[in-house]
């Protein structure tokens, strides 16, 4: 049996339907050779029907888990490797993922919590414009692009590895964090061309980055005590999602980047 597509069919690929069960009050979900399409619609199934925490299970690849599912107190655990775009547009649950992520998470996100007990990989909350999201280990190219603060809200994002190229990259609003503690990249902490086009929020990362890593729109500060106390609410509430302990991740002097404008590119533009 295929499954259909709007373009037709995949070959080869055997649909397989959800093998959903409910266990104390929780939606359990075997998602072994589900097509994302029939896996997200079980996922919202199961909320539609009152049930306020869903379990995957088995997960491998299939894409865009949470994606545009609203509500504060829904509850998404996966167990496996979710495919990309995972919590794209999502508004208000918390999604955890007991493993590693691919690329585009929280790509335009609005609200909400994300936890990934593992790495992560590209363009991690790309137009991201509000909620957390908390990656224990590394994150790839290009993340924290476009984040944004949108009215009262406030995109965050904590990365407990390294980062490669790119971070931060056109950021306009929110809080970019990265720490360089659970890593198993080689090299430095971070790659080169942080914050090109930067011309809004914060980012903090835990060491010391050289000026040619960083794009020429960033003025680079050590981060004062001040700002150090600022932050450590929201590396408190990392570290108890994923493990790390508040006093050593505090232990040793931030980095901060911040814009030195907010229209970098003013004057490439011809006006009329």
């Amino acid at each position: 049996m295929t499954t259909e597509t709007a373009s037709g069919p995949i070959e080869g690929y055997i649909q397989v339907d959800p093998q959903v069960t409910v266990d104390d009050g929780v939606a359990v979900i075997e998602c072994q050779s589900v097509y994302y399409r029939q896996l997200n619609e079980a996922v919202r199934k199961a909320f539609a029907d009152g049930l306020k925490t869903v379990r995957l299970l088995n997960v491998n690849g299939q894409r865009y888990l949470g994606t545009g599912i609203k509500g504060k107190d829904l509850t998404i655990e996966v167990h496996g490797t979710p495919g990309q775009d995972m919590a794209m547009l999502m508004d208000g649950p918390t999604l955890e993922v007991f493993g590693n992520a691919q690329d585009g998470v929280g790509n335009t996100m609005n609200a909400g919590t994300v936890i990934v007990h593992g790495s992560a990989g590209d363009v991690l909350g790309y137009g991201m414009r509000g909620g957390k999201v908390f990656i224990k280990g590394d994150v790839g190219y290009r993340v924290g692009i476009h984040m944004k603060a949108y009215e009262d809200l406030r995109p965050i994002m904590v990365c407990g590895g390294k980062a490669r190229d790119f971070f931060g990259e056109y950021m306009a609003g929110g809080l970019l964090v990265l720490l360089g503690m659970d890593s198993q990249l080689d090299g430095p902490l971070v790659g080169g061309y942080v914050g090109t086009g930067m011309h809004g929020g914060e980012i903090y990362l835990r060491g010391v980055v050289e000026s040619w890593q960083v794009g020429k729109e960033c003025g680079i500060f050590t981060a004062t005590v001040e700002e150090m106390e600022a932050l450590r609410p929201v590396l408190a509430e990392f570290c108890t999602a994923t493990g790390f302990d508040l006093d050593t991740v505090m232990s040793e002097p931030f980095t901060k980047l911040v814009p030195i404008s907010h229209r970098p590119y003013g004057k490439m533009y011809t006006y009329l």
